[in-house]
């Protein structure tokens, strides 16, 4: 791309009305700084307007050539997939405009030169005069599922650290990876230095900024004899802007590039092997319709979309009205009634209803647990092949199964145990107590969760357990059905398998999608 172009930046957009305004301050500077170059902006999400609307308003002026520039620090999936995904679709929109994507701003001189003057900044509110070695800096990241982008707020650290002489730096993050910041600062606060200087490498203000300080208050709270330090995050400021324009003419010049050698997509990185390949879509609900929240001057914008309620195909909405009246339904709680009617319609079996053992209010808990926690474990493939994919993607759940992976064969073969077995503790190890589990295969698997209850206390949020079988299936069924310290759905006797359990989420889901779609937008 040679020539004149124009520039649309991609934010993400923020529930906080003051983050909004915050952004659209900086973009008042960026177009000063771009002089005649002609600068719009979208977000991806919350806020108006959204990157198509922006990329439209852009073409409109007349242009044929711009470059589109992620308003990220750090190249995750917004930069690795949401964004592109929204970029392939507006190609196809406009054919005959050239669109080019500039990369994440990533470790750029400009922003170590800032964060230098963010920590002088912080250290200059103190009354005191502490030597840096003296000082342990906390970085703080957004953290994200992306390891390659989380790695790279361990490198601003160590660069921090050693370019000004700390005594030692920590790294924690706002969510998503590991350690939170409550439990970053609660370490940090161990490690017996005089001083900790807490820097957010964040763009702009938002919920997440609040949070952060409010963390780093508590800090100060409860250890008075340790001087907490608050610096700024990088804010508006002119470094800033240029490093955007610079993003801007790396792409328009087709010289943007990623750090693709250690990108989850393109190559298989240690614990995400099963992401190689997979397709650039966006997975952040589209802002085109839904409900309203305000601006910091009062006016309008939307947030994110309303859920459609659960709509069967005609043919299931028949089948479902024989199973309504194919039997007496009143002896059953009528919260339960939508799951063991749909496993009726998987099983051709009206009889299948009376096998199967429910938790005390483990439905409400199950569907409530899948809105908040939105990651599925499986312990066999085909219990996700059996998930309705439109739910999934309405929802914005997760599901991974590990039975398949390098690590959990070597865990199978140097623990002696079965696959689905490993599988099923490497999710204990990933995803803690944040996940529903759904066992519709092998009984070794309930067996390893309930020794990780019992021994681990381990708390994910739902165990569904009906694998099919004779060799331990009944055994391993009886077991969870006595395992009271998790809520649980499991059956008697030997039938069940992968639809069974595909199944009882499914009717989950649809419940929590109209929970949601009869609420407030999510």
């Amino acid at each position: 791309m040679e020539g004149a172009y124009n520039i649309v930046i991609a934010g993400h957009g923020s529930r906080d009305p003051q983050g909004v305004a915050e952004f659209e301050s900086f973009m008042s500077l960026l177009k000063n700084r771009a002089g005649d170059m002609r600068v719009d902006y979208g977000y991806l999400e919350f806020c108006e307007p959204t990157i198509d609307q922006a990329v439209h308003e852009s073409i409109a002026s007349g242009t044929k050539k711009l470059v589109m520039v992620p308003a990220l620090l750090t190249a995750a999936t917004h930069a690795k997939n949401d964004m592109p995904a929204e970029l392939v679709a507006l190609r196809q929109k406009y054919p005959d405009v050239e669109i080019a994507f500039g990369s994440a701003m990533d470790l750029h001189p400009l922003l170590l030169k800032l964060c230098q003057e963010r920590i002088v900044e912080a250290e200059a509110q103190s009354v005191h005069i502490v030597n840096r070695a003296d000082t342990c800096l906390v970085v703080v990241g957004r953290g994200t599922s992306d390891s390659d982008a989380n790695s790279e707020i361990s490198k601003l650290s160590r660069m921090l650290e050693e370019g000004m002489g700390f005594g030692t730096s920590f790294v924690c993050y706002s969510g998503t990876a590991k350690p939170l910041i409550a439990n970053g600062l609660k370490a940090a606060a161990k490690l017996g230095y005089a001083r900790i200087l807490v820097l957010p490498y964040f763009l702009f203000d938002g919920i997440l900024i609040k949070r952060i300080y409010d963390a780093v208050d508590d800090l100060a709270n409860r250890h008075p004899e340790i001087e907490v330090l608050k610096a700024k995050y990088l804010g508006v400021h002119p470094y800033v802007a240029d490093v955007f324009l610079e993003r801007a003419q790396e792409g328009a010049e087709g010289r943007a590039h990623m750090n693709c050698s250690l990108c989850k997509y393109r190559v298989q990185i240690v614990g995400f092997e099963s992401q190689l390949g997979q397709p650039q879509q966006g997975h952040h609900f589209a802002v085109k319709a839904g409900g309203e929240q305000s601006k910091s001057d009062g006016a309008p914008i939307k947030s994110a979309r309303r859920c459609a309620p659960y709509v069967p195909h005609p043919i299931e909405a028949q089948s479902f009205e024989v199973i309504k009246h194919g039997r007496d339904w009143s002896k059953f709680e009528p919260e339960l009634v939508p799951v063991l009617q749909r496993i009726v319609h998987t099983t051709g079996d009206f009889n299948a209803a009376d096998e199967i053992f429910f938790s005390p209010g483990v439905v409400d808990i199950g569907f409530n647990a899948l809105l908040r926690c939105r990651q599925i474990v499986t312990d066999v493939t085909m219990v996700e092949s059996g998930l309705k994919r439109a739910l999934l993607s309405e929802l914005g759940i997760s599901t991974w199964c590990g039975v398949h992976d390098r690590e959990t064969h070597l865990m199978s073969e140097n623990f002696g145990i079965t696959r689905s077995a490993a599988g099923i503790r490497r999710a204990w190890q990933i995803f803690g107590n944040n996940a529903v589990i759904a066992i519709g295969d092998a009984p070794t698997a309930i067996t390893e969760t309930i020794r990780l209850v019992r021994e681990q206390s381990w708390r994910p949020q739902l165990v569904i357990g009906l694998p099919v079988g004779f060799i331990g299936t009944q055994e391993s069924k009886n077991e969870l059905r006595r395992c009271m310290q998790i809520p649980r759905i499991t059956n008697e006797g030997t039938r069940g398998g992968s639809p069974w359990a595909a199944t009882v989420l499914n009717a989950l889901m649809i419940m929590a999608l109209n929970k949601v779609a009869a609420s407030e937008p999510v």
